[in-house]
């Protein structure tokens, strides 16, 4: 972990991984909603990294947030927890679960199955009993970046992006699974699609999902 300032009133918190970016925000987030991590403007997670914008001219302590992040952690001395070691919400602290329905229809649903080494219908088991965590967002408005994706199911990106995704078009890439909020090039593979609205600007909150929240997927029969 390594912390650098950000301009005159941020910090960036570099991370190894995702996992571990999902902790640290976990924890920030807890201890800016209980004052113990004053001051903060926004957090905004990344990758591999999360962005504390402190109030103009305040700035943001770098020797709290560093305590904040690896308190009560096993392992490495100042490092944070991936989940699972640690770093999972208490019971009482849970996020809510978005359950997103989806048909399994997808162009790349058979090479996904061939990839894997795995039938159709294994491959539709695996990805909706797993629990998955929105790490961050990006790319587009409403597009959730999601973790928690089994090992068969993590595959290479298409050799060749789409130059239109569907809306609503369920895809996977390396570690992550999403979906896509409007039509877009993309290149992830893709597994199904989805009748829900992932983000509408006149809706409040806008986006369906947002960093830490927990989702599954349930299939359509």
């Amino acid at each position: 972990m390594r912390l650098l300032r950000y301009g005159a009133s941020g910090l960036l918190i570099e991370l190894p991984s995702s996992a571990s970016v999902t902790a640290a925000y976990r924890k920030l987030s807890a201890a800016r909603a209980d004052g113990r991590l004053s001051g903060i403007v926004e957090l905004v997670p990344a990758a591999r990294t999360v962005l504390i914008e402190g109030r103009a001219g305040a700035g943001v302590p770098a020797d709290l947030v560093r305590g904040l992040i690896t308190e009560d952690v096993a392992g490495e001395p100042g490092e944070p927890a991936e989940p699972g070691d640690g770093a999972d919400p208490d019971p009482g602290e849970r996020p809510a679960e978005v359950v997103i329905p989806v048909h399994y229809d997808g162009a790349d649903l058979e090479l996904i199955a061939r990839t894997a080494e795995l039938s159709v219908p294994e491959v539709i088991e695996l990805h909706t009993s797993a629990e998955y965590t929105v790490a961050f967002c990006g790319f587009s408005p409403g597009f959730g970046y999601l973790i928690g994706l089994p090992e068969p199911l993590r595959q290479a990106r298409l050799a060749d992006s789409r130059p239109s995704v569907p809306a609503g078009s369920v895809g996977l890439a390396g570690e992550f699974t999403g979906v896509y909020p409007r039509s877009s090039p993309g290149g992830w593979r893709l597994l199904g699609h989805t009748d829900e609205v992932m983000f509408d600007p006149k809706a409040d909150p806008p986006a369906r999902l947002a960093p830490g929240d927990l989702v599954r997927f349930e299939p359509v029969s």
